[in-house]
Protein backbone atom coordinates (compact mmCIF):
# COMPACT_ATOMS: atom_id res chain seq x y z
CA UNK A 1 0.00 0.00 0.00
CA UNK A 2 1.50 3.28 -0.77
CA UNK A 3 2.07 6.18 2.09
CA UNK A 4 -0.68 8.42 -0.34
CA UNK A 5 -3.77 5.73 0.39
CA UNK A 6 -2.45 5.80 4.33
CA UNK A 7 -2.13 9.15 5.42
CA UNK A 8 -6.10 9.58 4.51
CA UNK A 9 -7.35 6.55 5.98
CA UNK A 10 -5.43 7.52 9.63
CA UNK A 11 -7.01 10.73 9.43
CA UNK A 12 -10.81 9.20 8.98
CA UNK A 13 -9.85 7.14 12.47
CA UNK A 14 -8.60 10.46 14.25
CA UNK A 15 -11.76 11.70 13.10
CA UNK A 16 -14.18 9.01 13.95
CA UNK A 17 -12.65 8.95 17.47
CA UNK A 18 -13.08 12.72 17.71
CA UNK A 19 -17.06 12.57 16.61
CA UNK A 20 -17.68 9.61 19.34
CA UNK A 21 -16.52 11.58 22.04
CA UNK A 22 -18.05 14.59 21.91
CA UNK A 23 -22.12 13.31 21.87
CA UNK A 24 -20.55 11.56 25.20
CA UNK A 25 -19.89 14.92 26.19
CA UNK A 26 -23.12 16.41 25.60
CA UNK A 27 -24.64 13.31 27.12
CA UNK A 28 -23.17 14.03 30.40
CA UNK A 29 -24.17 18.12 29.98
CA UNK A 30 -27.14 17.15 29.51
CA UNK A 31 -26.92 14.47 32.46
CA UNK A 32 -26.34 17.38 34.86
CA UNK A 33 -29.36 19.89 34.55
CA UNK A 34 -31.97 19.66 36.99
CA UNK A 35 -35.25 18.43 35.77
CA UNK A 36 -38.03 21.41 34.91
CA UNK A 37 -40.64 21.65 37.93
CA UNK A 38 -44.23 20.75 37.04
CA UNK A 39 -46.20 23.66 37.19
CA UNK A 40 -49.65 23.32 38.66
CA UNK A 41 -52.19 22.22 36.64
CA UNK A 42 -55.87 22.44 35.78
CA UNK A 43 -58.40 20.12 34.05
CA UNK A 44 -61.87 20.97 32.28
CA UNK A 45 -63.90 18.51 31.97
CA UNK A 46 -67.75 18.24 30.37
CA UNK A 47 -70.68 16.03 32.19
CA UNK A 48 -72.81 14.06 30.75
CA UNK A 49 -75.66 16.85 30.71
CA UNK A 50 -72.70 19.44 29.42
CA UNK A 51 -71.95 20.72 32.67
CA UNK A 52 -68.64 22.42 33.17
CA UNK A 53 -66.39 20.19 36.15
CA UNK A 54 -63.00 21.53 36.59
CA UNK A 55 -59.90 19.97 38.76
CA UNK A 56 -57.34 22.28 40.32
CA UNK A 57 -54.79 21.28 42.10
CA UNK A 58 -54.04 21.84 46.19
CA UNK A 59 -50.75 24.23 44.79
CA UNK A 60 -53.00 25.98 42.68
CA UNK A 61 -56.00 26.89 44.51
CA UNK A 62 -53.24 28.50 46.91
CA UNK A 63 -51.26 30.39 44.15
CA UNK A 64 -55.05 31.70 42.73
CA UNK A 65 -55.97 32.41 46.27
CA UNK A 66 -58.99 30.03 46.27
CA UNK A 67 -61.74 30.44 49.14
CA UNK A 68 -64.81 27.95 50.04
CA UNK A 69 -67.70 28.75 52.17
CA UNK A 70 -71.03 26.65 52.49
CA UNK A 71 -74.18 28.89 52.18
CA UNK A 72 -76.31 30.42 54.98
CA UNK A 73 -79.92 29.55 54.88
CA UNK A 74 -82.18 33.21 55.19
CA UNK A 75 -85.36 33.71 55.14
CA UNK A 76 -87.34 37.27 52.94
CA UNK A 77 -90.66 38.64 53.80
CA UNK A 78 -93.15 38.73 50.69
CA UNK A 79 -92.66 41.84 48.69
CA UNK A 80 -93.14 43.52 45.75
CA UNK A 81 -90.77 44.74 43.48
CA UNK A 82 -91.71 48.58 42.03
CA UNK A 83 -90.22 51.74 40.35
CA UNK A 84 -90.28 55.45 41.71
CA UNK A 85 -88.32 58.49 42.02
CA UNK A 86 -86.80 61.15 44.13
CA UNK A 87 -89.20 63.42 44.67
CA UNK A 88 -89.08 67.49 44.65
CA UNK A 89 -89.55 69.20 48.16
CA UNK A 90 -90.39 72.83 46.61
CA UNK A 91 -94.14 72.37 46.01
CA UNK A 92 -94.11 70.80 49.41
CA UNK A 93 -92.09 73.79 51.14
CA UNK A 94 -94.32 76.28 49.66
CA UNK A 95 -97.72 74.60 51.25
CA UNK A 96 -95.79 74.75 54.23
CA UNK A 97 -95.20 78.12 54.23
CA UNK A 98 -98.94 78.72 52.84
CA UNK A 99 -100.04 76.70 55.85
CA UNK A 100 -98.09 79.03 58.88
CA UNK A 101 -99.25 81.77 57.11
CA UNK A 102 -103.40 80.68 57.08
CA UNK A 103 -102.63 79.34 60.65
CA UNK A 104 -101.12 82.71 62.26
CA UNK A 105 -103.93 84.60 60.43
CA UNK A 106 -106.40 82.34 61.84
CA UNK A 107 -104.80 82.82 65.50
CA UNK A 108 -105.03 86.84 64.98
CA UNK A 109 -108.80 86.53 63.89
CA UNK A 110 -109.87 84.13 66.27
CA UNK A 111 -108.41 86.06 69.21
CA UNK A 112 -109.36 89.21 67.66
CA UNK A 113 -113.29 88.00 67.89
CA UNK A 114 -112.68 86.70 71.42
CA UNK A 115 -111.63 90.30 72.04
CA UNK A 116 -114.24 92.10 70.14
CA UNK A 117 -116.84 90.06 72.15
CA UNK A 118 -116.15 90.53 75.34
CA UNK A 119 -115.86 94.31 74.71
CA UNK A 120 -119.32 94.01 73.28
CA UNK A 121 -120.90 92.49 76.41
CA UNK A 122 -119.19 95.49 78.03
CA UNK A 123 -120.89 98.50 75.58
CA UNK A 124 -117.77 99.26 74.18
CA UNK A 125 -118.02 97.62 71.02
CA UNK A 126 -120.58 97.47 68.87
CA UNK A 127 -122.86 94.63 67.00
CA UNK A 128 -120.85 95.89 63.72
CA UNK A 129 -117.98 95.17 65.09
CA UNK A 130 -118.49 91.74 66.32
CA UNK A 131 -120.10 90.88 62.71
CA UNK A 132 -116.87 92.26 61.18
CA UNK A 133 -114.34 90.06 63.56
CA UNK A 134 -116.74 86.66 63.07
CA UNK A 135 -116.42 87.43 59.19
CA UNK A 136 -112.87 87.84 59.34
CA UNK A 137 -112.07 84.73 61.55
CA UNK A 138 -114.78 83.12 59.18
CA UNK A 139 -112.72 83.79 56.14
CA UNK A 140 -109.10 82.74 57.80
CA UNK A 141 -110.85 79.91 59.04
CA UNK A 142 -111.53 79.18 55.36
CA UNK A 143 -107.90 79.93 53.75
CA UNK A 144 -106.82 77.95 56.51
CA UNK A 145 -109.04 74.67 55.24
CA UNK A 146 -108.44 75.39 51.86
CA UNK A 147 -104.47 74.85 52.33
CA UNK A 148 -104.99 71.70 54.23
CA UNK A 149 -107.16 70.46 51.65
CA UNK A 150 -104.38 71.08 48.97
CA UNK A 151 -101.91 69.64 51.26
CA UNK A 152 -103.65 66.82 51.14
CA UNK A 153 -104.24 65.98 47.91
CA UNK A 154 -100.95 66.56 47.12
CA UNK A 155 -99.19 65.17 49.91
CA UNK A 156 -101.34 62.93 51.11
CA UNK A 157 -102.21 62.38 54.62
CA UNK A 158 -99.37 61.15 56.15
CA UNK A 159 -97.52 64.32 55.10
CA UNK A 160 -101.14 66.64 55.53
CA UNK A 161 -101.51 65.67 59.42
CA UNK A 162 -97.80 65.62 60.51
CA UNK A 163 -97.22 67.98 63.05
CA UNK A 164 -93.46 68.30 62.31
CA UNK A 165 -93.81 69.67 59.27
CA UNK A 166 -91.87 72.40 59.61
CA UNK A 167 -88.84 70.26 60.48
CA UNK A 168 -89.63 67.97 57.73
CA UNK A 169 -89.28 70.85 55.16
CA UNK A 170 -86.20 71.98 56.58
CA UNK A 171 -84.33 68.27 56.33
CA UNK A 172 -85.55 68.08 52.73
CA UNK A 173 -84.03 71.50 51.87
CA UNK A 174 -81.16 70.25 53.43
CA UNK A 175 -80.65 66.52 51.99
CA UNK A 176 -80.64 65.22 55.09
CA UNK A 177 -83.90 63.33 54.51
CA UNK A 178 -85.49 62.50 50.90
CA UNK A 179 -89.00 61.86 50.12
CA UNK A 180 -89.71 58.68 47.68
CA UNK A 181 -92.44 58.05 45.45
CA UNK A 182 -92.76 54.26 44.25
CA UNK A 183 -95.31 53.10 42.05
CA UNK A 184 -96.37 49.58 41.82
CA UNK A 185 -96.95 48.06 38.09
CA UNK A 186 -100.70 48.22 37.67
CA UNK A 187 -101.62 44.16 37.51
CA UNK A 188 -99.39 44.14 41.34
CA UNK A 189 -101.71 42.99 43.30
CA UNK A 190 -100.85 43.35 47.49
CA UNK A 191 -102.36 41.73 50.05
CA UNK A 192 -102.09 44.31 52.78
CA UNK A 193 -99.95 47.65 52.59
CA UNK A 194 -96.21 47.42 53.19
CA UNK A 195 -94.07 47.51 56.46
CA UNK A 196 -90.86 48.58 55.48
CA UNK A 197 -88.55 49.14 52.21
CA UNK A 198 -85.65 48.63 50.97
CA UNK A 199 -83.98 51.13 47.59
CA UNK A 200 -81.55 50.93 45.30
CA UNK A 201 -80.78 54.02 42.56
CA UNK A 202 -80.80 53.02 38.97
CA UNK A 203 -77.73 51.79 38.01
CA UNK A 204 -76.32 53.12 40.75
CA UNK A 205 -74.26 50.24 43.10
CA UNK A 206 -76.37 47.59 45.18
CA UNK A 207 -76.43 48.85 48.52
CA UNK A 208 -79.38 48.98 49.78
CA UNK A 209 -81.15 52.31 51.06
CA UNK A 210 -83.83 51.27 53.92
CA UNK A 211 -86.89 53.36 53.69
CA UNK A 212 -89.47 54.28 55.93
CA UNK A 213 -93.25 53.64 54.41
CA UNK A 214 -95.16 56.29 54.94
CA UNK A 215 -98.49 55.56 53.25
CA UNK A 216 -100.58 55.79 50.18
CA UNK A 217 -100.09 58.63 47.51
CA UNK A 218 -103.34 60.29 47.11
CA UNK A 219 -103.18 59.80 43.23
CA UNK A 220 -102.44 57.59 40.60
CA UNK A 221 -99.68 58.25 38.13
CA UNK A 222 -101.14 58.39 34.70
CA UNK A 223 -98.72 55.88 33.02
CA UNK A 224 -98.12 53.56 35.58
CA UNK A 225 -101.94 53.50 36.80
CA UNK A 226 -100.45 51.22 39.97
CA UNK A 227 -100.71 52.08 43.68
CA UNK A 228 -98.18 54.12 44.75
CA UNK A 229 -96.71 54.49 47.78
CA UNK A 230 -95.19 57.52 50.00
CA UNK A 231 -91.44 56.71 51.68
CA UNK A 232 -89.04 58.70 53.78
CA UNK A 233 -85.69 57.75 54.00
CA UNK A 234 -84.28 59.19 57.05
CA UNK A 235 -80.35 58.95 56.61
CA UNK A 236 -80.11 60.57 52.98
CA UNK A 237 -77.13 58.71 51.11
CA UNK A 238 -77.00 61.83 48.67
CA UNK A 239 -80.26 61.20 46.83
CA UNK A 240 -81.47 63.97 44.81
CA UNK A 241 -85.18 65.20 43.30
CA UNK A 242 -85.35 63.36 40.09
CA UNK A 243 -83.03 60.25 40.64
CA UNK A 244 -84.84 57.19 39.48
CA UNK A 245 -84.95 54.09 41.59
CA UNK A 246 -85.97 50.55 42.34
CA UNK A 247 -87.64 49.73 45.61
CA UNK A 248 -88.38 46.28 47.50
CA UNK A 249 -91.15 46.76 49.60
CA UNK A 250 -91.92 43.91 52.55
CA UNK A 251 -95.59 42.71 52.42
CA UNK A 252 -97.65 40.62 55.31
CA UNK A 253 -97.45 36.64 54.96
CA UNK A 254 -95.25 34.06 55.45
CA UNK A 255 -91.87 34.62 54.75
CA UNK A 256 -90.02 32.72 51.85
CA UNK A 257 -86.47 29.88 52.62
CA UNK A 258 -83.36 30.41 50.36
CA UNK A 259 -79.67 30.76 51.27
CA UNK A 260 -77.68 34.58 51.38
CA UNK A 261 -75.38 34.35 47.95
CA UNK A 262 -72.18 36.11 48.70
CA UNK A 263 -72.00 39.11 46.08
CA UNK A 264 -68.36 37.78 45.85
CA UNK A 265 -69.06 34.49 44.48
CA UNK A 266 -71.19 35.43 41.17
CA UNK A 267 -69.35 35.94 38.20
CA UNK A 268 -70.68 36.98 34.86
CA UNK A 269 -70.10 35.01 31.61
CA UNK A 270 -72.07 34.68 28.23
CA UNK A 271 -75.42 37.16 29.22
CA UNK A 272 -75.66 35.09 32.60
CA UNK A 273 -74.59 34.45 36.08
CA UNK A 274 -72.96 31.67 37.63
CA UNK A 275 -71.26 30.39 40.21
CA UNK A 276 -68.49 27.46 41.08
CA UNK A 277 -70.10 24.89 43.72
CA UNK A 278 -67.12 22.64 45.39
CA UNK A 279 -67.71 19.08 44.46
CA UNK A 280 -64.64 17.38 46.25
CA UNK A 281 -61.32 19.02 47.69
CA UNK A 282 -59.87 19.59 43.80
CA UNK A 283 -63.31 19.44 41.84
CA UNK A 284 -65.56 22.54 41.08
CA UNK A 285 -68.81 22.52 39.34
CA UNK A 286 -69.77 25.92 36.78
CA UNK A 287 -73.77 25.96 37.84
CA UNK A 288 -76.10 28.80 36.71
CA UNK A 289 -77.97 30.70 39.03
CA UNK A 290 -80.72 33.05 38.84
CA UNK A 291 -80.46 35.79 41.11
CA UNK A 292 -83.67 36.70 43.44
CA UNK A 293 -83.00 39.67 45.93
CA UNK A 294 -80.44 42.19 46.48
CA UNK A 295 -79.59 42.08 50.38
CA UNK A 296 -77.16 44.32 51.72
CA UNK A 297 -74.40 41.05 52.33
CA UNK A 298 -75.17 39.79 48.67
CA UNK A 299 -78.33 37.84 46.71
CA UNK A 300 -81.22 36.06 48.09
CA UNK A 301 -81.60 32.61 46.26
CA UNK A 302 -84.51 30.68 46.70
CA UNK A 303 -84.00 28.14 44.22
CA UNK A 304 -80.89 26.33 42.76
CA UNK A 305 -78.77 26.26 46.17
CA UNK A 306 -79.56 24.77 49.33
CA UNK A 307 -77.39 25.64 52.98
CA UNK A 308 -74.34 24.25 53.39
CA UNK A 309 -73.48 24.20 50.05
CA UNK A 310 -70.11 24.65 49.42
CA UNK A 311 -69.20 27.71 46.87
CA UNK A 312 -66.29 29.32 45.59
CA UNK A 313 -66.49 32.95 47.87
CA UNK A 314 -62.88 34.21 47.02
CA UNK A 315 -61.24 33.08 43.21
CA UNK A 316 -63.92 32.53 41.16
CA UNK A 317 -63.50 35.02 38.42
CA UNK A 318 -59.78 33.23 38.52
CA UNK A 319 -61.63 29.81 38.35
CA UNK A 320 -63.15 30.94 34.87
CA UNK A 321 -60.01 32.31 33.32
CA UNK A 322 -58.69 28.30 34.31
CA UNK A 323 -61.55 27.02 32.86
CA UNK A 324 -61.36 29.05 29.56
CA UNK A 325 -57.67 28.37 29.70
CA UNK A 326 -57.78 25.00 29.47
CA UNK A 327 -61.12 24.22 27.31
CA UNK A 328 -59.24 22.70 24.63
CA UNK A 329 -57.07 20.47 26.59
CA UNK A 330 -59.14 18.29 28.54
CA UNK A 331 -61.42 15.68 27.42
CA UNK A 332 -65.20 15.65 27.46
Amino acid sequence: MSSRSFIPFGLSLLLLTACKKEPEHETKSESKEAPAEKEPASLVKHGTNGEVILTIETNLQQSIGLQVAPLQAAKLDPQVKAYGRVLDPSGLAALAGDLLTAQAAQRASEAELKRTKTLAAQSNASEKAVQAAEAAAAHDQAQLQSVRLRLLSSWGSAIAQRNDLPELVQSLGSLSVALVELELPAAEPIAGPPAAARLYPLGGGTNAIDAQVLGPTPSVDPQMQGRGFLLQVNSNPGLVPGAALTGYMSLPGEPRIGVLLPRSAVIRFSGSTWIYAQVSDDTFQRESVTLDTPLADGWFVGADLKPNDKVVVVGAQQLLSEELKGQGGGGD
